[in-house]
């Protein structure tokens, strides 16, 4: 392992350690009552035996498999949508004021529509999320596409490459840092979203169910055990999936310089 990564597991330990103590601190200080703020121990030991009797993986199976449903839709929806409207101007002209009126709304606003329009349930849960993620995922690569240097084009054109050449060994590498940052930010936003809906259309699973049934009797140990492992999933992504396919791409092309560690 090198020094850099060394000192960049040790600095996130001593965050952690940090937050830790101070949350402790906080706990143990007798401004807010023990049942409204747990310590850590106890937090843990809800955790584990939440982990043990398998609810806790259960509820996070279906909150995952929500999100994960809702976000492959936007990234089908978004990603050549905004590839489209970097290349063609028509398909820009037409839906850059359709997305500049949509996305500033909240996407947890339309939960009570969705509602009316398709009942309880899962559909309602995956709809939210697909609009939250598509936004960031659509504008991302519009820009990333238009951000590619035309010297490139034109230089790879007078070679001889075709449209299709110019398009899988140019303009998508080129566009690709746009590209995981809109996946980045779409995922950021599916978990934020489907967790917000579960709490809303009152799903019988899943990790927002359970903050919002443990807020109704008062289980903070259990909210915050839920809370945990909505950090640890979102952790998990962003530094095995998002960050394994930023190392085998744009780091590994030269597109972009590694963050000092």
């Amino acid at each position: 392992m090198s020094q850099q990564r060394t000192r960049s597991i040790v600095r996130g330990t001593l965050t952690l350690l940090v937050a830790a103590l101070a949350y402790e601190a906080l706990a143990h200080s007798g401004i807010f009552p023990r049942a409204l703020l747990p310590p850590l121990p106890k937090v843990a030991d809800t955790l584990f035996d939440m982990l043990a009797d398998a609810s806790m993986l259960r509820h996070a199976f279906y909150t995952l498999s929500r999100m994960l449903v809702g976000f492959a839709l936007a990234v089908a929806i978004g990603l050549p949508l905004g590839i489209l409207m970097g290349r063609v101007r028509a398909v820009e002209g037409f839906f850059l004021p359709l997305v500049s009126a949509l996305m500033p709304i909240p996407s947890l606003a339309w939960v009570p529509v969705f509602i009316l329009w398709f009942g309880l349930g899962d559909t309602v849960a995956v709809l939210v999320v697909c609009y939250a993620a598509t936004f960031p995922m659509l504008l991302n690569a519009w820009s990333g596409v238009r951000s590619v240097n035309q010297l490139w084009l034109r230089a790879a054109g007078a070679m001889g490459a075709d449209e299709t050449a110019l398009f899988w060994k140019v303009m998508l590498p080129g566009a690709a840092p746009f590209i995981i940052t809109g996946l980045r930010q779409a995922f950021q936003r599916s978990w934020i979203a489907v967790v917000g809906a579960e709490m809303i259309t009152s799903s019988d699973w899943g990790l927002g169910w359970v903050i919002y049934d443990a807020k109704e009797f008062l289980n903070a140990d259990v909210m915050l055990a839920s809370l945990a492992v909505i950090g640890a999933i979102g952790f998990v992504f962003e530094r095995l999936v998002f960050g394994t396919l930023e190392r085998a791409t744009v780091l590994r092309w030269g597109m972009v310089r590694a963050a000092n560690e």
